[in-house]
């Protein structure tokens, strides 16, 4: 008997079959199936455009006057932006901290003393402290009063009075520009 005879047919001198190639190209057609389907389910895990364009917000700076404030949307909160005066800076930066109940230098919360940026949420309840416009109480410490429970804030957006826990809370934010930032 001839070693021809002893192989099986269609081996070729590497020992590889036509069902070896038969094998490997069925597996490459069902990887490449099973990507194609998967991608689409994948892909929408990311987040929607309208999303991605609420991840950050631009302020411009410059039509703020000292003294005043505005309030702009980001992520569907409220973010209070205060140019503040020389005399509201003093008495943010004079205050003892260690007599706070949330202990916060000025300097931590405002990345330029003239700006104060902060989420306007009360951090008693989620209330909308008034202080923003000229005409609203301030309460006696000059920056916000959430009329609610009665919490009064600092000019830094520090808790004074009140039952509120903490200070309102300071976003990321970074200054694009001497007149624009981008919070978020």
């Amino acid at each position: 008997m001839s070693s021809y005879e002893n192989t099986p047919p269609h081996d070729t001198e590497d020992g590889a079959t036509r069902r070896d190639f038969l094998y490997l190209t069925a597996g490459g057609f069902a990887a490449i199936g099973a990507a194609s389907f998967a991608w689409p389910f994948i892909d929408s895990m990311n987040p929607a455009a309208d999303t991605l364009a609420m991840s950050t917000t631009e302020a411009d700076l410059s039509k703020i006057e000292e003294g005043s404030a505005i309030t702009v949307i980001w992520q569907g909160k409220p973010v209070f932006i205060r140019h503040r005066t020389a005399d509201e800076i003093k008495a943010a930066t004079d205050v003892d901290v260690s007599t706070l109940r949330d202990p916060e230098t000025d300097g931590k919360r405002a990345q330029k003393p003239q700006w104060l940026v902060m989420i306007g949420i009360c951090t008693h309840l989620g209330c909308i402290p008034l202080g923003q416009k000229k005409t609203e109480p301030k309460g006696e410490f000059g920056g916000w009063f959430c009329p609610c429970h009665g919490s009064e804030y600092d000019s830094a957006g520090r808790i004074r009075k009140g039952p509120a826990p903490k200070n309102l809370v300071v976003p990321k934010y970074t200054f694009l520009t001497d007149t624009t930032i981008r919070i978020g």
